[in-house]
C-alpha cells in the first residue's frame, strides 16, 4: 500500500490518518508536504469543529522515514517542521489519538496537537540523538512547555523510549485507556468538544499558547457575538446551547491565528 494521508469528516470532527504500514506510518516527504494543503482544507471546511490525528492499524507513527534524510536532512527538517506549525496553528482544537509507537516525527505531530489521548502499552521517544540531528527550537519549546526541562532533557538526551503510563505522569498525554476503549472515549470527547463555543476555544488556544497582544480583539468578539447571550439563556432554560461564532477563514487570517509562541524572534 501506498503512504498516504486519509481523511474523512464525520459528525463535525475531521479524522486524519497517517497511514504507511510499511514502514509503522513512518511520515515520508511527500506525506510532510501533504499535511499543512490538508489541514488548510479542513480549517476552511464549516463542518468542522474539532480534528483527530491517529494511525493506520496498530501504531501512530513511527517518525520520519529515515530514507528522505539520506539526501537533504535540511528539507526533511523544515518539511516536518511546517507541518507541525500548520497543526500547532489549526484554529479548531486538535486531538492525537495513539496507539503503539509515538517516536521522533510521530512524537512531533502529537506533541503539536491540543490534546493526546493514548491507549495503554503505547510508546514514546523524541530520538534524534540516536541519529546525531539537532531538534528543531520550535518542536523542543513545545515538548518542553508540554513535560517540563526536566523529562524533556531525559527523552532529546537519551532518545530511550517511555510507556503510557510515564507519559501521562509527565503531561506527554492527557489520558490513556485501555485497549479498544480508546475510540470509544476520543469519539465521546470529540463530541463534547464539537458542542462547545467555537469563540471559548479559539481564544483559549491562542491564550494558552501565550499569545498577548490580542486580548482586545477577543473582548470584541465576545462582546458582538451571540455565544455569551446564548450560552446563559440555553443554561437557564435546561437546554443545549446553540452556539453560531465560527473562526474567520484562515485564508484571511493567517498570521493572526498564530500562537505567538512559534512567531520567529
Amino acid at each position: 500500500m501506498n503512504a498516504q494521508l486519509s481523511h474523512h469528516v464525520a459528525d463535525s470532527v475531521a479524522t486524519v490518518v497517517i497511514d504507511h504500514p510499511a514502514k509503522r506510518n513512518a511520515m515520508t516527504a511527500a506525506m510532510w508536504r501533504a499535511l499543512p494543503e490538508l489541514l488548510g482544507t479542513l480549517a476552511a471546511d464549516p463542518r468542522v469543529r474539532a480534528l483527530v490525528l491517529t494511525g493506520a492499524g496498530g501504531t501512530f507513527c513511527a517518525g520520519a522515514d529515515i530514507s528522505t534524510l539520506r539526501e537533504s536532512p535540511e528539507e526533511a527538517q523544515r518539511l516536518a517542521v511546517r507541518a507541525e506549525e500548520e497543526l500547532a496553528a489549526f484554529p479548531k482544537p486538535t486531538l492525537a489519538a495513539i496507539r503503539g509507537h509515538c517516536v521522533g516525527g510521530g512524537a512531533q505531530l502529537a506533541a503539536a496537537c491540543d490534546l493526546r489521548f493514548a491507549e495503554q502499552g503505547a510508546l514514546f521517544g523524541v530520538t534524534p540523538a540516536k541519529l546525531g540531528i539537532v531538534y528543531p527550537a520550535s518542536a523542543t519549546r513545545r515538548l518542553t512547555a508540554l513535560v517540563g526541562p526536566a523529562t524533556a532533557k531525559y527523552l532529546l538526551f537519551s532518545g530511550e523510549l517511555i510507556d503510557s503510563e510515564r507519559a501521562l505522569r509527565t503531561g506527554l498525554v492527557d489520558e490513556v485507556l485501555p485497549g479498544a476503549a480508546l475510540d470509544e472515549r476520543v469519539a465521546e470527547f470529540t463530541r463534547i468538544l464539537a458542542s462547545r463555543s467555537q469563540l471559548t476555544q479559539a481564544a483559549a488556544k491562542e491564550f494558552t499558547a501565550g499569545r498577548a497582544d490580542r486580548d482586545a480583539y477577543w473582548s470584541e468578539q465576545a462582546r458582538t457575538g451571540d455565544d455569551t447571550a446564548e450560552g446563559v439563556a440555553a443554561f437557564l432554560e435546561r437546554r443545549a446551547p446553540r452556539f453560531t461564532w465560527t473562526a474567520p477563514a484562515p485564508h484571511s487570517e493567517r498570521d493572526d491565528r498564530r500562537p505567538a509562541l512559534q512567531e520567529p524572534s
